[in-house]
């Protein structure tokens, strides 16, 4: 499912790294040197935290990109 999620990267002047976030998960993010890592640690930390709402009874985000 977390592959449904809306995410981007965008360059962080502030960190002088890029930054990936995504929609469904405003709280979240991840720094990393290019944009497919930042891409791939925010997919990585999604399917982290959607692994800890499914062993706690926590409904997921509904998707917004339109799986």
């Amino acid at each position: 499912m977390s592959a449904d999620y809306r995410y981007e990267a965008q360059w962080s002047d502030e960190d002088g790294e890029f930054v990936g976030l995504t929609t469904e998960f405003p709280s979240l993010s991840f720094l990393a040197p290019t944009p497919d890592e930042a891409l791939a640690g925010t997919k990585s930390l999604v399917a982290d935290v959607l692994r800890d709402m499914a062993r706690t009874g926590e409904a997921p985000p509904v998707p917004t990109a339109g799986g």
